[in-house]
């Protein structure tokens, strides 16, 4: 598995990267998130753009993106339109869907962004060749809040998305049981060992799924998300505790 690197972090080494999503609904919260104390524990921002009241306007877009990028230097920054079908705000047509992706693309103030590989098959291999084009590193990505599928299905989307040439490829699912967790676990093992040649995220959800957020320097998960204020997935730990306990047991493992 090759690394991403991405401004001056490397994903896909080392110590799982710590991901603070911002779910602001007006400018003026998105700022004041950015300045919380706990986000120096982030070692990149995802802007949850779905969270954003004015989201379809492309000059208020453009704005938050350009203060973002300004306000955050150097720090890597993920922009993710997550559809209401997987969990987000706000629904969007394909269409929508595609303008955003590309204005934040075109935007030059992005590092990633997060695709939904499920949104439309025609779109999504646009989408991925565009931002290849243009430097932006692609997040490919599936949510499924009903239901953790079996190990090969979680194995075969993962794969899936690699075939998309994805720089990176995600995937967060909603256990019922812990045993669903451990499906979740040992098919992200399995996919980093066999056939994965680039950084993978998985995640079980909710309180149940919580080990899968702290555990993925040994499964081969590459990137785990932490709240700083509101979570904007069920199960996410609090930066500070999460970024302690990952060095606790990164200390161990080597």
């Amino acid at each position: 598995m090759t690394p991403v690197t991405v401004r001056n972090l490397k994903i896909g080494e080392g110590v799982p990267k710590i991901c603070v999503p911002v779910t602001g609904a007006t400018k003026e919260e998105i700022l004041e998130e950015i300045k919380a104390p706990d986000m120096a524990c982030a070692d990149m921002i995802e802007w949850r753009a779905d969270c954003f009241l004015e989201v379809f306007q492309k000059d208020k877009l453009e704005e938050i993106l350009l203060e973002l990028r300004t306000a955050l230097s150097e720090k890597p920054i993920l922009f993710t339109f997550r559809s209401h079908f997987e969990g987000g705000s706000k629904t969007a047509t394909v269409a929508e869907y595609t303008t955003l992706i590309q204005t934040a693309v075109l935007s030059g103030n992005i590092d990633l962004v997060d695709i939904e590989v499920f949104m439309d098959g025609c779109a999504v291999k646009a989408l991925v060749q565009m931002a290849r084009e243009h430097n932006v590193k692609v997040v490919a990505s599936n949510h499924d809040f009903e239901k953790t599928p079996d190990k090969k299905e979680i194995i075969d989307r993962l794969c899936a998305m690699q075939i998309l040439d994805a720089d990176i490829l995600k995937i967060a699912v909603m256990p019922k049981d812990k045993k669903d967790v451990l499906t979740l676990l040992s098919a992200t093992e399995e996919m980093n060992r066999m056939y994965a040649s680039r950084p993978i995220i998985t995640m079980s959800m909710s309180g149940t799924g919580i080990i899968s957020r702290i555990c993925g320097e040994t499964f081969g998960s590459a990137v785990t998300f932490a709240s700083v204020g509101r979570a904007s997935a069920p199960g996410q730990i609090k930066a500070k505790e999460l970024k302690e306990t990952l060095f606790v047991l990164h200390n161990y493992i080597n």
